[in-house]
């Protein structure tokens, strides 16, 4: 059942902002908009002006809604960050305070976003790295370039990973190349489908 918009019942585990790793808490909480289909109303907000009893109807659930998107912001915050966003009335301005006050403005992104791609760019397989830690590595830099709003394709994610082993996984890759149009290929279908052999050529 919904109310408003927003589901009633079996509500996921709700992740609660701290004031640390606000990227990954931003990709959990936006993600949880987007299953309660407010993310776009939390994005962008909404518009205060009604003229017909029609438009004056709909903007009243649209407040409605609003109202239980910035619940979960509410919810979603520990109370040592929510005197930041007291003062708010919509979940718009809500969410608007927390993205600028810690992952910054849009040079201090810029920043962020080019050190990203550096390490990104130069990112390789150690020697004595297991297949599962250094793919956890790449899956946690490519969340964060997402968290700054970077729309990294699964092709490109794809490529740097084949591309960045350790050689005793060449016939692997070679396999993997011939078998697969990389360019529908994702980082997930690569774990799943390949992993266990990446993990047994490993500790051979």
């Amino acid at each position: 059942m919904a109310v408003n918009g927003i589901s009633s019942s079996s509500q996921p585990l709700m992740p609660i902002f701290t004031g640390e790793k606000y990227e990954f808490w931003s990709i959990k909480i936006k993600t949880l908009f987007k299953s309660q289909g407010v993310w776009e109303l939390v994005e962008e907000g909404f518009v205060d002006l009604a003229g017909s009893d029609e438009e004056a109807e709909k903007l009243k659930e649209i407040k409605k809604k609003d109202a239980k998107s910035f619940s979960l912001i509410q919810q979603a915050v520990h109370d040592t960050i929510f005197s930041r966003i007291a003062a708010a009335t919509t979940s718009s301005q809500a969410w608007k305070i927390l993205k600028k006050e810690f992952q910054g403005s849009a040079k201090v992104i810029t920043v962020k976003l080019q050190t990203y791609h550096r390490n990104f760019e130069t990112l390789s397989m150690k020697s004595n790295e297991s297949v599962h830690t250094y793919l956890s590595r790449v899956s946690s830099l490519v969340n964060q370039m997402k968290s700054y709003g970077e729309d990294i394709s699964e092709e490109t994610v794809v490529a740097k990973v084949l591309r960045s082993l350790t050689p005793k996984f060449e016939h692997i890759v070679a396999a993997i190349e011939e078998s697969h149009d990389l360019s529908d290929y994702t980082f997930d279908q690569l774990i799943l489908n390949h992993m266990k052999k990446m993990k047994k050529r490993h500790f051979r």
